[in-house]
């Protein structure tokens, strides 16, 4: 469960079970143990569009689908070596989500930017999942420290590494922060509503440019094409 400070770090268990998500409160920093994988547009389009079936048991293994690039390398005795992951942007694959939770009974999604309150309140809410982001850039090599075994991957030869699907054994992987909770609420849009309520002041008292180009403005209200 997670304190009611954000600033204190949550372990979760992964399967994760509902309880476990119930208290997490956005900003929240989450390590996470157990199986996770990873899925993208190449696993979503080979398995959702083209008919695919799953490769294993996720709907009794593992909740929680990260969407990365894992750097591996094949050693001598046919073993994989994942010296990083990089999480990629998840907006992209909103269109793919709610096939997606229903096929795997996903409830986190891992990966870089999130994705818009929008479609956390619509494609999240419903089943009880959330989001976690990474934490800034250049953790790659930092999150590979907490993958202790791949136990099996899927589709290589067919997608490449980026796009196969990694099922990895984690310990203490992470950090990580709770970008959207059960309520849809999101970090990002919630400092970004901040942030642009307060930019208007930065140009309070200052004199329109002495040099400008027809059409510029300095209005952010003016859609710009």
């Amino acid at each position: 469960m997670a304190s009611e400070e954000t600033n204190h770090p949550v372990r979760l268990k992964v399967p994760v079970r509902a309880e476990d998500l119930e208290n997490l409160k956005i900003g929240t920093v989450v390590y996470l143990d157990g199986l996770i994988y990873t899925a993208r547009e190449g696993v979503y389009k080979k398995i959702l569009e083209d008919g695919g079936s799953l490769p294993t048991d996720l709907v009794s293994t593992s909740n929680v689908n990260f969407h990365c690039s894992p750097a591996a390398a094949i050693e001598d005795d046919g073993t994989y070596n994942v010296g990083g992951v990089t999480a990629t942007a998840s907006f992209r694959f909103s269109h793919w989500m709610a096939d997606w939770f229903s096929l795997t009974g996903a409830k986190i999604i891992i990966g870089k930017g999130g994705m818009s309150e929008q479609d956390y309140r619509e494609l999240f809410v419903p089943v009880g999942a959330i989001y976690l982001t990474t934490v800034g850039y250049g953790t790659g090599a930092l999150l590979g420290r907490g993958i202790k075994d791949v136990k099996a991957v899927y589709w290589v030869e067919e997608l490449g590494n980026a796009q196969a699907m990694w099922v990895f054994e984690v310990e203490n992987f992470g950090p990580f922060l709770v970008e959207s909770d059960l309520e849809g609420n999101s970090l990002f849009e919630q400092h970004n509503k901040l942030i642009n309520a307060n930019l208007e002041k930065l140009y309070d008292g200052l004199k329109a440019p002495a040099l400008s180009r027809f059409g510029e403005t300095d209005d952010r209200k003016d859609e710009l094409i």
